[in-house]
């Protein structure tokens, strides 16, 4: 399961192409998920994961690679109390981040040309923060447009359940068993792509979502839970927030 950058590119290449009327119940899926010094957008990737998923094979066929990386610059204490990672660790043990980013992107632009879909639990925050950094480092910019499959948003538009909606407690509603420890980047990975069985069996609608029309409905389901919460908010005297997705 676990495989060199080298590996994955080849297991990707291998992967068959998919088109627009691929549905994304039968869609091969690239996770993603990574961890960093902190939230804001001056801080980096110290942590990262891919996760090839065959939706044929599952878990078991899943083809994995994780990079820690030297940021090269401080932990926030509060993130690093989250993820375990500490300047001291990151420093002895980390990639350059030039080699790695390079890497995640060849991955990243590879599936896109296979239209493999990059998932992403709260897909914004990473792809950000992967952009973010290989701008800082000067490397070739991924595509603009990237075909993302969001499992949080997915989810606040066709689950009305109550209650917070983090991975791991979406994870447990959905009865997707974690594969190791939440705040790890793998496990993390993997647990987002895990949620996409159980919400199309549960959810017929979005098992026949066509690749064609994913990023449109995300956006649009995004903008009504957006409205929605906003709505919220204002009612309590809170500032009511404008961000959009991808």
């Amino acid at each position: 399961m676990t495989a060199t950058p080298e590996t994955l590119l080849e297991n990707i290449d291998e992967a068959p192409q998919q088109n627009d009327e691929t549905t994304l119940g039968n869609s091969w899926l690239l996770g993603f998920d990574t961890e960093t010094t902190g939230t804001s957008s001056q801080d980096a990737i110290v942590s990262a994961s891919l996760v090839l998923r065959n939706p044929a094979s599952g878990y078991e066929g899943d083809s994995i690679s994780e990079w820690v990386i030297n940021p090269h610059r401080p932990m926030n204490p509060a993130a690093g109390a989250v993820n375990g990672f500490t300047d001291e660790y990151l420093e002895a043990h980390g990639s350059e981040p030039q080699d790695a980013l390079t890497q995640i992107a060849e991955a990243v632009r590879q599936a896109q040309a296979k239209n493999i879909p990059l998932l992403a639990y709260n897909a914004p925050f990473d792809v950000r923060m992967l952009r973010t950094d290989m701008e800082h480092w000067n490397l070739e910019p991924l595509p603009k447009a990237l075909l993302t499959v969001d499992p949080l948003v997915i989810d606040r538009a066709v689950s009305k359940r109550s209650g917070k909606r983090n991975l791991a407690m979406t994870t447990a509603y959905y009865g997707v068993p974690p594969h190791g420890d939440f705040h790890d980047a793998t496990a993390d990975t993997v647990a987002a792509v895990d949620l996409i069985k159980p919400m199309t069996v549960l959810y017929p609608q979005v098992g026949a979502l066509r690749l064609a029309e994913l990023m449109t409905w995300q956006r649009q389901a995004y903008t009504s839970w957006r409205n929605s919460f906003n709505d919220w908010l204002a009612s309590k005297g809170r500032r009511v927030i404008r961000d959009t997705w991808l």
